[in-house]
């Protein structure tokens, strides 16, 4: 399958991104919802949540169509300070209003299994896609991600076995090098099946990875393997802080 090349689209500041990204992310459920009446989105942790707060003033966002599920969470009761879904509550949900039930988190029940516990997320998801689309692998209208100082992306990390999954749907991985060590994550052909990924990026002491992962992909670090198959498109949501010393070509924003 032939990848699309990234769309490198940097901002002025951090607002500014944001923004965009409120309007990148309306007009993608808009055309899905238009499509087949649904909304499918997968989130990360980090600074994402807070960078989606501008979508609470927006118009036109038919939130009752968002099916929300997290490229990858921490193995974590729901309400622990580590938890993505803590997160994504405090800093989003609770600003908009998504119905509960469409968003779909890991079940607290089965923390001390992490293979069980990866295993019925991936049912979650064979249950949202695989009755309806005919595709191996779910395709979700948009997958946002973030990218961390050394170049991982979801609970996809430097050197990790996971790099190389090729079956699995949602893996789990018992020895992340970032706190904490027990984490579920969606896997590579998950997130290079989505129509859309956007990596979100900002801030000075993101320079030296974001020029690595973007002008040297042959390193092969985490966050340069992702690489939606045509027609996906990728997308790279900076501000000029992060992307002081890339050359490769920025892109100006569009609708």
């Amino acid at each position: 399958m032939v990848a699309a090349a990234p769309v490198v689209c940097s901002f002025p500041t951090a607002s500014k991104l944001t923004e965009a990204l409120a309007d990148f992310v309306v007009k993608a459920q808009k055309e899905a919802i238009e499509k087949k009446g649904k909304f499918t989105l997968a989130l990360s942790g980090g600074s994402l949540p807070q960078q989606l707060s501008p979508l609470a003033k927006r118009s036109g966002v038919k939130w009752d169509k968002w099916q929300v599920f997290y490229a990858d969470e921490r193995a974590v009761p729901l309400d622990d300070p580590d938890s993505n879904h803590l997160l994504c509550t405090n800093e989003f949900y609770s600003k908009v209003p998504i119905p509960k039930e469409n968003i779909h988190t890991l079940d607290p029940a089965l923390l001390d299994d992490l293979e069980e516990l990866s295993d019925a997320y991936e049912k979650e998801l064979i249950h949202e896609f695989a009755q309806k689309d005919s595709a191996r692998f779910p395709v979700f209208d948009l997958i946002l991600l973030g990218m961390g100082p050394d170049g991982h992306t979801a609970s996809l990390f430097p050197g990790h076995e996971l790099l190389s999954e090729e079956d699995r749907w949602v893996a789990y991985i018992e020895d992340s090098p970032k706190p904490p060590p027990k984490r579920i994550t969606f896997t590579y052909p998950v997130i290079n099946h989505a129509a859309r990924v956007a990596f979100v990026v900002a801030g000075e002491s993101k320079q030296d990875i974001l020029k690595t992962v973007l002008d040297k992909p042959e390193e092969g670090l985490p966050a340069s393997r992702v690489r939606p198959a045509a027609p996906g498109q990728l997308y790279w949501f900076v501000d000029d802080a992060a992307a002081a010393k890339v050359n490769y070509p920025k892109t100006p924003f569009k609708l």
